[in-house]
Parts: structure tokens; sequence; C-alpha cells
């Protein structure tokens, strides 16, 4: 059997296990065995336990994460509305795969497998046409960081809850809370809140303003970074 035949074999073989018997059936052995191999075969070809779910992610989100990508190129030409939808399809996707989405976010597993972080780099897309057009009112990373959290723990959240008893409109109602705290009403605003939206939109054309060297470019992107820094409230 050649390799890639053997890969997508250990492959279906776990995804099985994990529809029929959950994440605590998703062993070395037990996926070994229901592939019809010896267990170091599944070493050599992932390398361990977090190399064969790395690898299991790709497999059951490679048609979500490449569906999410194509409508992110595409735009609707309201960044907001991108947003929204991208928060939808990563929620509904949490709990159509419960037990994978639990597998990926253990605490303490360590890096981000590569399907995460794929998802993560959409988000980043979003989130940059939203600061292009001037409506964040933190900068892209908090604004990344806060959008993946809310995300991440409203569908662990609702994960934990059973189905008849969870509530159909939290997800919305978080898409909300955050929206609220990271985006201004409008490109054009008054108020305290204008450096500093002025300050991320233009923080987003700084690679490719023309006639500066690339030092010039990470020196001007440092400024405006601390600015932003140091426009944040204080800690209570």
């Amino acid at each position: 059997m050649e390799q890639v035949q053997m890969r997508t074999a250990v492959l279906d073989a776990a995804a099985r296990l994990l529809v029929e018997h959950g994440a605590r059936g998703v062993t070395t052995r037990a996926v070994a065995q229901a592939a019809g191999m010896q267990a170091p075969t599944i070493y050599r070809l992932f390398g361990d336990k977090d190399g064969l779910i790395d690898a299991l992610a790709e497999h059951v989100m490679a048609t979500y994460v490449a569906g999410k990508s194509v409508s992110v190129a595409e735009g609707s030409g309201d960044p907001v509305a991108d947003l929204r939808a991208g928060w939808r399809l990563h929620v509904e996707f949490g709990l159509a795969n419960p037990e994978l989405y639990a597998l990926l976010n253990t605490p303490g597993r360590g890096a981000l497998s590569p399907a995460t972080a794929a998802g993560i780099e959409v988000l980043r897309t979003l989130v940059r046409r939203l600061a292009a057009a001037g409506l964040l009112r933190v900068d892209e990373r908090r604004a990344v960081a806060m959008i993946h959290a809310a995300g991440t723990g409203t569908v662990l959240a609702l994960l934990g809850m059973p189905a008849a008893m969870r509530d159909p409109g939290l997800a919305d109602v978080m898409f909300g809370a955050v929206a609220d705290r990271i985006l201004t009403a409008a490109p054009s605003v008054t108020g305290d809140t204008t450096t500093t939206t002025v300050t991320v939109a233009f923080a987003t054309v700084v690679p490719d303003l023309p006639g500066l060297s690339a030092a010039e470019r990470a020196l001007m992107a440092e400024w405006l970074t601390r600015s932003l820094d140091d426009a944040r409230p204080p800690r209570s």
C-alpha cells in the first residue's frame, strides 16, 4: 500500500472512531487496529498522536476552510456582514463536529493545528477589511484575538450543554457583544475613538506605502503599534 493510501486509510479509520466512540476512542492503538496496521506505522506516518489529530482535523475541515476562504476572497462589499458570516460558519462547524472541535481545543495541546491556523488567517483577512474601512476601534491583533476567543468560548459553551437546552440565539448575542466592543458605529466617527480608528486604518496601508525602505516601514508600524497600545485604557 502506498503511503498516500495508508494515510487516507488511517484518517478514515480515525474519523469513524471519532464519530462512533468520541474523542477518547481516538487512541493510536485503536486507530491502528481499525486501519489494519501496526501502531508503529501511525508514528511513522504522523509522528505522534497530536500529528494524527492535526491530520484528522485537516481531513475533516478541508472543505469547510476552503469554502470559507473562497467567500472571504470574493467578499460581499460589506466587511461587517462578511465577519458575521464567518462567525456563523465557525459556530456551525463546531456544533456539527463536537468531538473534533473539542480535540482541537484541548487545553495544553500545544501549537495550533494547521487547520485551525488556516481558519485564523481567514479571520485576519476579515479583520483587515474592517480596519481598512475605518471600522475598528481596537488594533487588528486585539480584534483577531477577541473574536477568536469569543468564538471558541461560544462553541465550547454550547457543546457543554445538552442539545435540547442550548440557547439558539447565544451565538448571535455573543457576536453582537464582541462587535459592539471592537467596531465603530460608522467609518466616520467623532469623539474619543477618532484617533484610534484613523491609526488602525492607516496601519493597514503601511506595508504598501511607496518610497519607503523596509526599515522605515517597520519603524512606522512600530510607532503606530505603540500609539495604539498607549491609547488602550489602563487595567483596573
